[in-house]
């Protein structure tokens, strides 16, 4: 056994006692002989142990090292795994994937012992009131929707680096009116100003990009002279040098996390109610900051001057296609103003286009380039007059969606349409009802469409060959398994976004559950699905494939009271297919075992 630093600590003070060696390595737990060289040495274990400068195996890469150093001194960067494999190739067979370890270690020794320098970063003192940091973060994490539908969007984040008080407004792209807003939105939050405002200088909202230099543009020169700020950047590629900003972007969005998981919604009423309740939680932050806010405060500039809008102004020509053309993409607009010089107010969300001073059309702001958003309302009269060009139209795609999308979004099996149906081996009634199923009236109706039979009689094909027809009459259909529909819905729920699930779904005309017998579920799985269909019932249509009939649904719904009540919503207004007959899979099990047992020709027989 080891002797420890606390046995020998012992033993000496038992020595010290009485100076007798037996009795006190016996008080020490320790051998007489071991007592007597410690005794001797005067010394700890931990004082006496030796650094081993052996190996206790051969080093594998021995032979290649001096290669591999040279390598490593051409091209520094080079990471162990990729020498590794040069390795393996080179000679396969003699190295093993364990080895890997061996390999990364000596490459991390020859860094620290002969590598290049490395870049030192140093530590910041900020001083009160001296700047302001800005920086723009994606918050697509945070998974927040707007009345139920994914909402895309930035914050813009403004920092002040001593105190770290914060502020941040909704945005849609890292744009010259997003900064503008943000930014005003900080100081006059504040009603002081800093020295300086510093941002990066890799966004065309603060730096003309176009001549390589990184100046900053003239607009925002004009927004910091108007605030009385001093403009300041970071070197290209030097994002730690705002550091406290970029920091707080990951802390900001923590936080919303956490007041999201405390809220029990991530959806919003509106754009504008999710900015108002992002700064009611950095209100909250910012009074635990108050001490240092305080010496901010007293270090700033009063702000003494308006607040200045929060767009930017340009004239164009409405073209004959009654489109304008504004920062890269293309709106339409009311024909009657083809050929009309209009006024455009370019938001960070949206557009504002007046004629003579007189608002005409408020449009979402598009992000990117060469995008474009036709309102058919604004082309309708004049395509009823040349029906022809709508085949060709350039931006057909606006108006209405095309089949190969739909089919794509559907999840339809390609080889399960009505062509490939065997409509003669099923029963008549079901035949008989096939065609108006496959036209679309039911799904108006928001009426229900339930395909009854034991396996094997063609009940996935039989609602697979209608969702493919629907598709052909442009409704948005969904084929799912009842499994994976269940998953999906009890997915969203734990992620508290249930809610908006449901909505996405709702997005369907018809949504296809395929084999709802066959999920055993547990209460909280059965009451995701009853809730969806509960959602869906008289304003949306469903068809369900089950190998269960209606009295053995309890298996599903577990209690009485909630299969009753789930088949009332789904039964009422619904049209039912009972397939009968013999199992498609069996017949065609039997007709291969024939083919199979049918005698062959031999080779040469006629």
């Amino acid at each position: 056994m080891r002797t420890t630093d606390a046995q020998v600590r012992k033993l000496m003070e038992e020595m010290a006692k009485h100076g007798r060696l037996g009795l006190a390595s016996a008080r020490a737990g320790m051998d007489r002989k071991t007592a007597r060289k410690y005794v001797k040495e005067g010394k700890f274990p931990s004082e006496l142990k030796q650094e081993r400068t052996w190996r206790t195996r051969e080093d594998p890469f021995e032979e290649q090292w001096d290669s591999l150093a040279e390598r490593l001194k051409e091209a520094p960067e080079l990471e162990a795994k990729t020498l590794f494999e040069e390795l393996c190739a080179r000679e396969p067979g003699r190295y093993k994937p364990g080895q890997l370890r061996t390999l990364q270690r000596r490459v991390r020794q020859w860094r620290a012992q002969q590598g290049p320098e490395k870049q030192v970063f140093f530590a910041q003192e900020h001083r009160p009131g001296e700047a302001m940091q800005t920086d723009f973060t994606w918050a697509k994490e945070l998974e927040v929707t707007v009345g139920g539908e994914p909402f895309a969007h930035l914050l813009c984040h403004p920092v002040l680096p001593y105190s770290n008080w914060e502020w941040a407004t909704v945005c849609h792209s890292e744009s010259m009116a997003a900064i503008k807003r943000g930014v005003q939105a900080a100081v006059f939050r504040l009603g002081k100003v800093p020295r300086y405002h510093q941002t990066d200088n890799s966004t065309s909202a603060t730096h003309d990009l176009r001549n390589g230099k990184r100046g900053f543009n003239a607009e925002y020169l004009a927004l910091m002279k108007h605030l009385g700020m001093e403009p300041r950047t970071i070197e290209v590629g030097k994002k730690e040098q705002n550091g406290d900003v970029e920091a707080l972007n990951g802390a900001l969005k923590r936080r919303l996390l956490q007041h999201l998981l405390m809220r029990g919604s991530r959806d919003f009423e509106s754009a504008a109610a999710y900015e108002s309740w992002v700064q009611s939680v950095l209100e909250k932050a910012n009074r635990l900051r108050g001490a240092k806010v305080e010496e901010e405060l007293a270090a700033m500039r009063p702000l003494s001057v308006q607040r200045l809008v929060e767009y930017s102004e340009l004239e164009v020509v409405v073209t004959a296609w009654s489109t304008i053309r504004v920062q890269h993409n293309t709106y339409s607009v009311p024909s009657r103003l083809v050929g009309q010089r209009v006024r455009v107010r370019v938001y960070d969300d949206r557009l504002e286009v007046l004629h003579a001073g007189k608002p005409q059309l408020v449009v979402d702001r598009l992000v990117g380039r060469n995008g474009h958003r036709i309102n058919y309302r604004h082309i309708i009269w004049s395509l009823v007059q040349k029906p022809g060009a709508f085949a060709q139209y350039r931006y057909r795609e606006d108006l209405f969606p095309s089949i190969e999308r739909l089919l794509k979004a559907s999840g339809l099996s390609t080889d399960k349409t009505l062509a490939t149906l065997e409509q003669e081996k099923l029963p008549a009634k079901v035949r008989r009802q096939l065609p108006a199923l496959c036209e679309g009236g039911f799904v108006e109706r928001a009426e229900n469409v339930l395909a009854f039979g034991l396996p094997g009689r063609g009940k996935t094909h039989v609602v697979s060959a209608i969702g493919h027809e629907l598709v052909q009459r442009g409704y948005e259909v969904l084929f799912i398994p009842a499994v994976l529909l269940v998953q999906r819905l009890l997915s969203a729920k734990k992620s508290l976004l249930l809610e908006k699930e449901l909505r996405r779904l709702d997005g369907y005309d018809a949504v296809i559950i395929d084999d709802i017998g066959y999920i055993q579920q547990d209460r909280e799985e059965m009451e995701v699905l009853f809730t969806f269909l509960a959602q869906r019932y008289e304003r949306r249509s469903v068809l369900i494939t089950s190998n269960l009939v209606f009295s053995q649904w309890d298996r599903i719904f577990k209690d009485a009271m909630t299969t009753a009540a789930a088949i009332d919503r789904v039964v009422h207004h619904a049209l039912i297919l009972e397939l009968t007959g013999e199992s498609y899979r069996s017949e065609k099990a039997r007709s291969r075992e024939t083919a199979d047992k049918a005698p062959r020709k031999a080779p040469g027989d006629e």
